[in-house]
């Protein structure tokens, strides 16, 4: 039997694939319910959701929906909704191609010929940070202005502490960028995944899952320790101990250190090391009427809120707009009282789109950094029968986590075999 510990989404599609391939397993969750970061509550009959907001398509994450049955409950975003950059006191769309970018108005004509003259910058530097080399390709306009905010925005860090190996290394291989970035958009011009969500919002994905193999998942069951022996592994829970061929830890970072501790002390030792970036979420309800799936803020302003997604737009959620704030940037402003936080989201972005607009809801989360702390995981070691497959450490997102889930399936199937 394999044991995965955590019932995030990696746990429940792992779960899902090996009963597929006709492996035992168990799924251990010390909370009272599933989906890890993805939680949708509803507030005044309006969704909200606490975690991911929507998640683009994949083959494996199409499959993944048609499997469970919610095809029907899938709703997909307008295509086409740009995405905007508040700059200078104005909205304005990201340019998604090299001529868009020459006539749009963030960029001086300074910073247009230094967008121009792109194709002549080198590749990829070992141990060059995020931001030296969107710095380096695309000039410092249009890094401090869109391509910094974009990326640090995805994990609410400073580019300038994240090093391309460690994190945007695995999107430029995916958009096949060698040279040039500016060449590798011009080739995918046109392309692009569908941006989709659920009626019931988000978490219908892993409660689906659950529903599906709830005769394998035990909540409120609390795993304290993993220990090797001899052609097992043995977890010590809080309802006793549970022997597997092998484990999975889905869980975060700091979790995964402590419970490896006595298994893997060297291991632990790295894990406990990665930082996480608070992040506070404020749902909005405003009667703006604003084109584009959302809105992130450019370094040049001294604002608190990261950025905005329009959920209204994406998801016909009735006036909802969740505001990020926080993250590296001010890991200290989660710690204010609610009433602060929502004071400031609602008074911003009242500042920036011109609408007035009430708090909803106030929420915290972490994400995992990708910053220079990531630099323990190399060379990590564990013990055979253990296993990692987190968002900490491949692949983040749904999609990203629902591929690994199903190629670990694979291969601990295989190794049985």
């Amino acid at each position: 039997m394999i044991a995965i510990v955590g019932a995030g989404i990696t746990g429940l599609a792992l779960a899902h694939d090996l009963s597929a391939l006709g492996v035992e397993c168990v799924v251990l969750e010390a909370g009272e319910t599933v989906g890890g970061a993805i939680r949708t509550v509803r507030e005044d009959g309006r969704v909200l959701e606490l975690g991911p907001q929507r998640m683009r398509t994949t083959p494996e994450l199409e499959r993944l929906i048609a499997e469970l049955g919610l095809t029907a409950e899938r709703i997909e975003a307008p295509p086409g909704l740009p995405l905007l950059v508040y700059h200078d006191g104005v909205l304005q769309p990201v340019p998604t191609s090299l001529g868009q970018a020459l006539r749009s108005g963030l960029f001086g004509w300074r910073g247009k010929l230094r967008l121009l003259a792109e194709p002549l910058t080198g590749g990829v530097r070992r141990e060059e940070t995020v931001a030296r080399y969107l710095t380096r390709k695309l000039g410092r306009e249009a890094y401090e202005r869109v391509a910094g905010p974009l990326f640090g925005g995805l994990y609410a860090s400073d580019p300038a502490d994240m090093l391309v190996r460690h994190s945007l290394a695995g999107l430029l291989r995916q958009l096949g960028v060698g040279r040039s970035l500016t060449m590798a958009m011009r080739r995918r011009r046109g392309g692009g995944s569908a941006v989709v969500s659920f009626r019931r919002g988000m978490q219908t994905l892993p409660d689906a899952l659950y529903e599906r193999h709830r005769d394998r998942i035990r909540l409120s069951t609390r795993v304290h320790g993993v220990h090797v022996a001899r052609g097992h592994v043995e977890l010590e829970t809080d309802r006793g101990r549970i022997e597997a061929s092998d484990v999975v830890l889905t869980t975060p970072a700091d979790v995964t250190a402590t419970l490896l501790r006595e298994a893997a002390p060297e291991a632990a030792g790295r894990l406990a090391q990665l930082r996480y970036n608070a992040l506070a979420i404020v749902h909005l309800h405003s009667n703006a009427r604003l084109d584009g799936a959302g809105y992130q803020v450019s370094f040049g302003e001294r604002l608190e809120t990261r950025g905005v997604t329009f959920n209204t737009n994406l998801f016909g959620r009735d006036g909802v707009y969740t505001a990020f704030l926080g993250g590296a940037r001010n890991p200290g402003l989660v710690d204010l009282p609610d009433i602060r936080i929502a004071a400031i989201a609602s008074a911003e972005f009242e500042l920036v789109t011109g609408a007035e607009a009430r708090a909803l809801r106030v929420s915290r989360t972490r994400m995992p950094a990708w910053d220079r702390s990531w630099t323990a995981l190399d060379g990590l070691e564990l013990p055979a029968r253990i296993h990692l497959a987190a968002n900490y450490e491949s692949r983040p997102g749904i999609p990203g986590r629902v591929a690994q889930a199903r190629q670990l399936a694979r291969a601990l199937a295989a190794g049985r075999g």
